[in-house]
């Protein structure tokens, strides 16, 4: 199959020795989005409209913070911050009212602002639609490319959080034909890459027993990050 510019990231993914390729494309559209915010674009007045609606959440401004660009950062911080102090002094003006005895009270509006504010951040929201993108071309390229399948059933595995994503997107994505051949081998390189990065775990742990102190390490070195990614999809790269 020709690849096509929005299947290029994907096949990437799934050659690279990665225990998770969806994790990493996540992590690749992430970085892209954070050098984006933080490049000529803040000072865009749409992005900066947005920036100043939206903020960030509390991961994606910590990456932004170990950025180079601060006084592209403190421009996006000052002007969000206006608006929140603005938008919540008029709203402040407002009293809640009283719970009573038997009554749950309400969220004042200042409750629901400060609510709505941080169930969103601007690169959250922009990278939502590219991701899920790239799912639809996993999709897409598991139909139409056997050499992506071939590629697929050898790839190390998935986390979890990204082969539950993948087994309950597969069912609205695929056939009838489609699907099942699809579970298969998916459950295949779950299972199999979680098993062998827990016997790379647990020969870590085996290693801090003198019996095992003249035996080799084997694959177990690095078993702590890579079981970290498998299980709570997370590079300890990033933390």
């Amino acid at each position: 199959m020709k690849e096509q510019l929005y299947t290029i990231p994907v096949h990437d993914a799934f050659h690279s020795d990665s225990e998770c390729p969806i994790c990493t494309l996540y992590q690749e559209l992430e970085q892209n989005t954070i050098e984006y915010t933080m490049g000529p674009s803040y000072m865009e007045d749409d992005n900066r409209a947005m920036t100043d609606r939206l903020g960030f959440c509390r991961h994606h401004i910590q990456m932004l913070y170990k950025q180079k660009n601060r006084l592209g950062l403190a421009l996006m911080l000052k002007t969000h911050t206006d608006k929140t102090i603005n938008d919540l002094k008029e709203l402040s003006k407002t009293k809640p009212a009283a719970a009573g005895f038997f009554k749950r009270a309400e969220l004042s509006p200042v409750g629901s602002y400060i609510q709505e504010l941080e169930g969103h951040c601007f690169i959250c929201e922009r990278m939502e639609d590219t991701f899920h993108r790239y799912i639809d071309t996993v999709f897409h390229l598991w139909k139409k490319d056997p050499e992506f399948r071939d590629c697929m059933a050898q790839c190390k595995g998935f986390c979890t959080y990204h082969y539950g994503l993948l087994y309950d997107t597969g069912a609205s994505k695929l056939d009838k034909t489609q699907y099942p051949a699809f579970l298969d081998c998916l459950n295949q390189v779950y299972f199999a890459g979680m098993e062998r990065v827990n016997d790379d775990i647990e020969w870590f742990i085996n290693k801090y027993d003198y019996r095992y102190a003249n035996e080799p390490w084997k694959n177990s070195k690095d078993a702590i990050p890579r079981g970290i990614l498998k299980t709570n999809h997370i590079s300890t790269e990033e933390a």
